[in-house]
Order: C-alpha cells, then sequence, then structure tokens
C-alpha cells in the first residue's frame, strides 16, 4: 500500500482556472472507526468545477480545497468496524469530496456500492449528468410518449444525457448546437432533430417537427438563447434554465412571456438533492446505475488525464472544441 496520496488542490481562485490548481503529494491517512479508503477510479470535470476554480460557481468550498465534486471508487482498505463494503467494491464518491485525487477517505455507512462489472469511467459522470437530465425530464411538465423536448447545448454532458434518456421515455428530442462540426456526433446519439444555433430558431424547428407544439424547453445558455429557444415552445409551455454558458442572464421577449405564456423556471441539481429524500435518491442513482452496466446510457469521453496532469486536464475541460468528457483517472489503478 502506498505511504503517500496525490490529490489536485488550490489555494486561490482566479480568472484562468489551470493555474491555480497543482497536484501535491499527501501523507497517506490512517482510518478510523468506520471509515474506508477508497482508490479513486475516475472522476469527470465538469463546468461547474471551472466555474468554482474561477470563482464564478454559486457555491465555492473554503480554500485550499481539493477539486473535484463527482466520480467512482473501489475499496482498498477498511478501518475498525467496517464490514460493508467490502474490500474490492465499487462505490460512489461522495459528493464534493475532492474526487480529483489518487486516494479519498470516506465513511463507509455512506457509501452506494456499484455494479463492479459496468466501465468505471461511465460510471464516474452518474452523479451530476445524468440525474440533471432525467430530472429535467419529469419535474417539470408531465411529458408523454411521443411528446417533444428541445434543448440547447446538445453536445454537452447533460445533453447527451438527456437525448438517451428522452429516447428511453419514448420522448422526441430537438437538439441544438452552437457549430456544425456538432451536428454529426449529435445524430450518432439519437437526436431527432439538430439544428444550429441562430436566426430564424423558431421557423426551422416548426420545419422539422411539422408544426409540432413543444412544451418544455431546456436552456444551458442563457443570454438571447433564451429568447431563441423560447420562441420554439408551444403557448403555456415551460423553459428550463439550468446553465449560464454564454456569461449572460436569460434573456425572454414580452412576446414568449406575455402573448405565448411561457414560464421560465430554473433547475440546480444541488437543491433537489437537499430536499430529496435518501429513498428518491437511491431510486434515482439505482435507475441510473442499471442503465449504464446494461449500455443504455452512457457518454462520449474525450481525453483521460492523471492527477500529475491536472492543469493540462482542466485546460482541455475549459476549450469548448470538445467531442466528450474529460476525466481524471489515475494511473495507478
Amino acid at each position: 500500500m502506498t505511504t503517500t496520496i496525490t490529490r489536485a488542490q488550490y489555494e486561490t481562485r482566479g480568472a484562468v482556472p489551470q493555474d491555480v490548481i497543482q497536484p501535491v503529494q499527501m501523507p497517506r491517512p490512517a482510518l478510523t472507526s468506520g471509515q474506508v479508503l477508497l482508490a479513486v477510479l475516475a472522476a469527470p470535470i465538469n463546468p461547474s468545477d471551472v466555474l468554482t476554480l474561477t470563482g464564478e460557481y454559486g457555491i465555492l468550498p473554503p480554500l485550499p480545497a481539493i477539486g473535484g465534486n463527482e466520480g467512482v471508487g473501489r475499496v482498498v482498505e477498511c478501518g475498525p468496524d467496517v464490514t460493508f463494503p467490502p474490500v474490492g467494491q465499487t462505490v460512489l464518491l461522495p459528493v464534493s469530496s475532492g474526487t480529483w485525487s489518487s486516494h479519498v477517505v470516506a465513511e463507509a455507512a455512506k457509501l452506494i456500492p456499484l455494479p463492479n462489472e459496468a466501465d468505471p469511467q461511465q460510471l464516474s459522470m452518474m452523479t451530476v449528468n445524468p440525474p440533471t437530465a432525467a430530472l429535467m425530464l419529469s419535474e417539470f411538465v408531465d411529458l408523454q410518449p411521443g411528446d417533444w423536448v428541445i434543448q440547447n447545448v446538445a453536445n454537452s454532458g447533460v445533453g447527451s444525457y438527456l437525448i438517451q434518456l428522452a429516447k428511453i421515455r419514448g420522448f422526441k428530442t430537438v437538439n441544438v448546437v452552437r457549430r456544425e462540426s456538432a451536428v454529426a456526433d449529435v445524430k450518432k446519439l439519437g437526436g431527432d432533430v439538430v439544428i444550429v444555433d441562430g436566426e430564424k430558431l423558431a421557423k426551422r424547428v416548426a420545419e422539422a417537427t411539422n408544426g409540432a407544439k413543444i412544451m418544455l424547453g431546456i436552456d444551458a445558455v442563457g443570454g438571447e438563447a433564451t429568447d431563441r429557444l423560447a420562441s420554439t415552445l408551444g403557448t403555456g409551455a415551460t423553459l428550463v434554465n439550468y446553465g449560464m454558458m454564454s456569461g449572460k442572464p436569460c434573456q425572454i421577449s414580452a412576446r414568449s412571456f406575455i402573448f405565448n405564456d411561457v414560464t421560465l423556471k430554473g433547475f440546480w441539481l444541488a437543491k433537489w438533492f437537499r430536499s430529496a429524500s435518501k429513498e428518491q435518491q437511491m431510486v434515482l442513482f439505482g435507475e441510473i446505475a442499471k442503465l449504464i452496466a446494461t449500455g443504455k446510457l452512457h457518454a462520449p469521453v474525450h481525453a483521460t488525464y492523471d492527477v500529475s496532469e491536472i492543469q493540462a486536464a482542466v485546460l482541455a475541460a475549459n476549450t469548448g472544441e470538445r467531442n466528450g468528457k474529460i476525466l481524471v483517472v489515475p494511473k495507478h489503478i
């Protein structure tokens, strides 16, 4: 067993996220009663992680901090009084536990076991993006099989999961992307309609869907993109915003708000977790883990990096021209 562990630490925040974080060596911690040592198998870098490094996210941990909010690990050592999960069990890493690490110490009683045979890289992405997509499809509009939903940034992590979950549930998707080069990949994921954002979006969407009444829109951009998405929706529809990739607040015209009765709502997964019961969370994670283990739910991975390469990993994650997620995958595993 190693005597040291590697963790990606930052002591300040700044406009260039990769400049504030670096790998540091720490002594391997001693386990106390009820604790286990987990070898990290994979941990993704999400947009919210990058915003945490720049200081622009809604909740910021005290400094110094270890990067990474989700991932999966394998139990490699059990502390006193621990009988479950056993050594060798794959588990979901606790949220906000500093997952960009070679190892993490966790309370055994709070861990959620996962299928050992499932791809750990795919499992590592299940805490944030799949629940976000799943809940936005179910919490705001009572969609029925055959109904349409429209989203922008469809080639994002959340977007790819939303396409797959919608298809599993029998919904059809209109997928708006910001560049022509992303169209083919979104179609491969199963997007029914894929359109590049821009002028006359409502007209182009109506033509592609034969004038379908779309009652749910999903926005991750903000600014004028929100208004363009709202213009595609049916009377009385709901538009859900979960991100601000443009850096601008949501903008909706009086036509959509007043004359088309569109409702704008926000979604933040952390808030849902605070109010959801343990049983509700287990049901959601159980469904997602099963879909991932059976290959019905997956996300493209652009590249993997060791913890020692965290600066290059963050730089890659902060680059727009990607076709998949950036993962931290410790090489010693």
